[in-house]
């Protein structure tokens, strides 16, 4: 096992910038716009995640390792947009009950 690939899988993640991103919200930017390019990364997470599994089952896959892991970015990035979207509608019935 390599383990200088796994070190440079590792690296290319940028993790470091993408918690400076996630902690530095642009300014004049509305929830909306947001919201709409939280949802845009969850569909592109999604499309890549097939494309992956699509270059497995056809044999074209050049790095197993590789589209593994964006199948994988696919599945969590979408069940972290299913629940903050549950968060937030059961943010809003709560509110709705505060109101009545």
């Amino acid at each position: 096992m390599n383990i200088s690939s796994i070190k440079d899988s590792i690296g290319s993640l940028g993790l470091s910038q993408v918690k400076n991103e996630v902690n530095s919200p642009k300014e004049n930017e509305s929830f909306a716009s947001m919201l709409k390019g939280a949802v845009g990364e969850v569909n592109q997470h999604q499309i890549d995640g097939y494309d992956a599994m699509e270059s497995i089952a056809t044999g074209k896959v050049e790095n197993l390792q590789e589209a593994v892991q964006k199948i994988e970015e696919a599945e969590l990035s979408l069940k972290l947009g299913l629940e903050v979207q549950n968060k937030a509608i059961a943010a809003y019935k709560e509110i709705s009950r505060m109101q009545a």
